[in-house]
């Protein structure tokens, strides 16, 4: 009887109880149907019944664990499925339904705020024409003074205009070239003030509004064809004369100094600077004459070579030192700029202007 009884009635009463829901799975998931082909296992007590993934009388091995015997709920968003004995089966529609509703998901679009309106803009592509955020190596610039740098020197060379600077060429070049390329790091936010700033190896930069007045004395409305500069320093001073002369010859006695000046020059791209490292007493007789010299060191002299490389009606701007300078230090003098015109082939005239101070003109290189 109990054999007839199981043919005809495979379940027990046992099955007839409601599986209890489990609460970490997902609202509405579909349950894997059983694989086709799998038969319902007899256990215990003359009733059968499928395996459940978990439940109290799956098989031992049924679960792919990977050890016998080894039992394991369902995870969130896993569906409760019912594999066979042979292997579990995955409900590849349960799995599309899983992936449509997480690329359906709606995106939350993040609120602007003043912290990430910031951020973009530090992110943001350099609009044309605009000054690179970074100048020479070794220069970094935060992105705020970049962007704002082109506006800084509108203001600066409106100073320079406003104490007397009329040259608009003057005017235009200083607006070009971006000054605080030629600076160390720490000194890039002060690159746009009227002060000398230290370039090393005791050497300086000059302020705009001397570099202006003595790029104005030296071409005095003349059209500049050769421009001879002593002293290229870190470079600044031939970056500007680039915009006013046709070809611009610049020396450096230093050598570190003539290094960085051709590393600052570099991402500007003139194509009409010449840079010379040597003697700058000695000039460059072999390209000579110049019809503008502009020396960037005051001696207590101007050299004799240097006037020879003068053309006829071409000026020499320099600073240079009073007489009786105490030991025949330039540095300790008081100095004045001065101008020199060639007049003839051994002529020349001489005005003193303003007083100035710069670092001593030496000879020699190192």
């Amino acid at each position: 009887m109990t054999g007839e009884r199981t043919r005809r009635f495979p379940l027990g009463l046992a099955d007839l109880v409601r599986e209890p829901r489990q609460r970490d799975a997902r609202l509405g998931e579909a349950r894997a149907p059983l694989a086709s082909g799998a038969k319902p296992v007899a256990v215990k007590g003359g009733a059968a019944q499928a395996p459940r993934a978990g439940g109290a009388g799956a098989a031992p091995g049924a679960i792919g664990s990977g050890k016998p015997g080894a039992t394991r709920t369902a995870r969130p968003g896993e569906a409760s499925a019912k594999p066979s004995i042979k292997s579990p089966v995955k409900s590849s529609a349960t799995a599309r339904a899983g992936e449509a509703r997480r690329s359906d998901a709606p995106r939350i679009a993040q609120p602007v705020t003043s912290a990430n309106r910031s951020s973009a803009l530090r992110t943001s592509v350099p609009r044309p024409g605009a000054v690179p955020a970074s100048g020479a190596p070794g220069v970094p610039l935060n992105s705020a003074f970049a962007l704002t740098s082109e506006r800084v020197r509108e203001r600066m060379v409106e100073r320079l205009r406003a104490n007397g600077i009329a040259d608009p060429r003057v005017l235009q070049a200083l607006a070009a070239v971006p000054r605080h390329m030629f600076v160390d790091p720490g000194l890039a936010t002060q690159a746009y003030e009227d002060a000398a700033l230290p370039i090393g190896h005791q050497q300086t930069i000059s302020k705009p509004s001397v570099v202006a007045r003595m790029l104005e004395l030296a071409g005095a409305g003349r059209a500049l064809d050769r421009v001879l500069e002593i002293g290229t320093g870190c470079g600044y001073q031939a970056a500007v004369l680039s915009h006013i002369a046709r070809d611009v010859y610049s020396i450096e006695r230093i050598k570190p100094l003539y290094e960085r000046a051709k590393t600052n020059l570099r991402p500007l791209r003139i194509p009409n600077i010449r840079l010379h490292y040597g003697d700058g007493r000695l000039g460059l007789p072999s390209v000579a004459p110049f019809n503008a010299i502009v020396i960037a060191a005051a001696g207590l002299d101007v050299p004799q070579a240097l006037l020879e490389q003068l053309a006829i009606g071409g000026r020499l701007v320099a600073p240079v030192a009073s007489t009786g300078a105490p030991d025949g230090d330039a540095a300790q003098a008081t100095q004045v700029l001065i101008v020199v015109e060639r007049t003839g082939p051994a002529q020349w005239r001489e005005s003193r202007l303003d007083r100035v101070f710069f670092v001593p003109l030496k000879s020699g290189v190192i």
